[in-house]
């Protein structure tokens, strides 16, 4: 054998064995969808928005890969078995603890108010009379016994709800099944943009609400909040993609939940590191309260907070690149 082939024979092998023994780059998680990086012009100049949505301001976002799908009542539930995570509305409220969060000399509340539950919608009773949409109480409730395990109170339960988004989690449960899961939660910028699904309209279907009168997400019909119709087939929460998905292939970026960021809430020009921002709107929202099933809506929301109508996805990054 000449020196030559030896030495190509030797090299040869150290490439295999250098290929072969390198391990492979983990791939995204199952369930999940690449959003490519980008610029785009977050938030909206549309008067017809919110003063918390403006101005519009070009931001740039990496490539990420985010949840095809809210987290669903399942996927939770197998997050729970695994670890024996307790949600924050399962604990009682140790008042010596609030107390210290509350204004010197606020009294105690009533027993009744520190045992595990959460806010659960309720709308006003038939004949009830007009309803001030500025009054939150009006349609929510704390509920004792309300839970992910219960989101409408003890006397409701998952049964048949398996494919439905999880609620009643807060920020913080939120954050615990994304670190269990391997993720982390979407920022506010990489979930507005991802939610646009490569668009610039008012809606990330187009300008009009109901194209052709079909309806794209689930939101609240009829009068709200007396009178959910369920025109749209659903009256509360909607089995994950149970409406056309965006252009980036997410489903439920408008309507059903509102969705948790990892973003502190902030508006003219002050950021409140005491909030969270959600995104995307629930099937609570309608055109004359608030119309918050576009992209560029927001609310904040105490990060200890759970309600019947607010959900999460979780977003992945790819390892870089060598």
């Amino acid at each position: 054998m000449t020196r030559s082939l030896t030495t190509t024979i030797l090299v040869a092998v150290g490439l295999f064995a250098a290929v072969a023994g390198r391990a492979e780059a983990p791939g995204p998680p199952r369930g999940m969808v690449l959003v490519p990086g980008g610029t785009f012009a977050m938030g909206t100049d549309d008067p017809r928005g919110m003063p918390n949505e403006r101005p519009a301001r070009e931001v740039a976002v990496d490539a990420f890969f985010l949840d095809r799908a809210p987290v669903t009542n399942a996927e939770f539930a197998a997050f729970v078995e695994a670890t024996g995570y307790v949600t924050e509305a399962e604990r009682p409220v140790d008042w010596e603890v609030l107390k210290t969060q509350v204004p010197p000399g606020t009294p105690a509340p009533p027993p009744e108010m520190l045992l595990p539950g959460s806010l659960v919608f309720t709308p006003p009773p038939p004949g009830s009379g007009p309803v001030d949409l500025r009054d939150l109480s009006r349609w929510w409730s704390w509920t004792a016994g309300a839970s992910w395990r219960h989101p409408d109170g003890p006397g409701s339960d998952l049964d048949g709800r398996g494919d439905h988004p999880v609620v009643q989690v807060s920020f913080h449960d939120a954050e615990a099944y994304a670190a269990w899961a391997g993720k982390r939660l979407p920022t506010e910028a990489e979930w507005e943009f991802a939610a646009r699904g490569g668009s610039d309209t008012r809606f990330f279907w187009g300008e009009q609400f109901r194209p052709g009168g079909r309806f794209m997400a689930n939101t609240f019909t009829g009068s709200f909040p007396l009178n959910n119709t369920a025109a749209d087939r659903f009256a509360d929460r909607s089995p994950v993609g149970s409406f056309p998905a965006n252009g980036y292939g997410l489903v439920d970026m408008a309507g059903n939940v509102w969705q948790w960021t990892s973003s502190f809430y902030g508006a003219g020009g002050r950021v409140d590191r005491s909030q969270r921002v959600i995104k995307g709107g629930s099937y609570l929202c309608h055109a004359d309260y608030c119309e918050s099933y576009r992209p560029p809506a927001r609310r904040p929301l105490t990060p200890d907070t759970g309600s019947g109508h607010v959900g999460f996805r979780c977003a992945w990054d790819p390892p870089p690149e060598d």
